[in-house]
Parts: structure tokens; C-alpha cells; sequence
């Protein structure tokens, strides 16, 4: 017999919390290095897209689903988009270097 809670709505927000302080954690601290920050951000996206499934499964409603979808389609374009992006940059300057990036400013 297992003697387990159940898990519920606030369990879910705890963990997308958790996810979104990671995910600004990541952002703000983290400077050098891209990839960690494109990481960071698909965090970002990963928190929101669980609070509209949370909340669409707990009010009965398919709403927040269905832009839960819309939030990782956009997430895998951006991530395709910028490391895409990276490689070209990386072929031409042979470094990813946040440093070297910021350069690029005109």
C-alpha cells in the first residue's frame, strides 16, 4: 500500500515557479555564455506553457492547451533560429564568446 499525497494545483505552480526562477537565474548571472542564455529562455517558455496547462486542467477548459502548443512551437523556432545563427557566426569569427558578440553592436 503506498501512502502517497496526491498531487495538486499548487504543487504545479511550485514547480513552474521554480522553473521560471531558474530560468531568470540563468539570464541574469550568466552573461558569457549563449547557449545557457537560449537554455534559459526555452526555461522562461517551459514555466509559462506549465501554467496554462496547469490552470486549462484545472478549470475544465482546452484553452490553455492549445497555447501551450502555440508557446513551444514559437520555442522551437527561436531555438532553430538562434543556434542557426551561432553556427554562421561561429564559422565566420570561430568563437561564441558573448564578449565578442556584444561587438557586433553598430
Amino acid at each position: 500500500m503506498s501512502h502517497l499525497l496526491p498531487i495538486t494545483l499548487s504543487h504545479y505552480l511550485f514547480l513552474s515557479t521554480t522553473l521560471f526562477v531558474i530560468g531568470l537565474l540563468g539570464l541574469f548571472l550568466n552573461r558569457r555564455h549563449v547557449i545557457v542564455i537560449l537554455m534559459s529562455v526555452e526555461l522562461l517558455f517551459l514555466s509559462a506553457s506549465m501554467n496554462f496547462i496547469t490552470f486549462s486542467s484545472a478549470f475544465g477548459d482546452l484553452t490553455g492547451q492549445v497555447f501551450a502548443l502555440f508557446i513551444l512551437a514559437i520555442a522551437a523556432a527561436e531555438i532553430t533560429i538562434g543556434l542557426a545563427i551561432l553556427v554562421v557566426y561561429y564559422r565566420n569569427r570561430t568563437s561564441i564568446s558573448m564578449q565578442d558578440i556584444s561587438q557586433l553592436k553598430g
